[in-house]
């Protein structure tokens, strides 16, 4: 699966032409760490029970958050 955003990293290499290190724009960084920390939150839920879509949509009527 391809992230929804482009990241174009630049590298810093060794006399070697080994990469050592990488450099990305603020933008790429930032979507990256958020990207990171929706995983480890999904890994954290993993086992919490599901509900359907038609009981989240039932129990928002029931507390009045959708018109009926």
């Amino acid at each position: 699966m391809e992230p929804a955003y482009k990241c174009n990293p630049e590298y810093i290499t060794d006399a070697k032409g080994r990469r050592k290190s990488v450099i990305l724009s603020i933008h790429e960084f930032e979507e990256l760490m958020e990207d990171l920390h929706d995983l480890a939150v999904l890994a954290e839920r993993k086992e919490e029970p599901t509900a359907s879509h038609t009981e989240i949509v039932e129990d928002l009527k029931r507390n009045g958050y959708l018109p009926d």
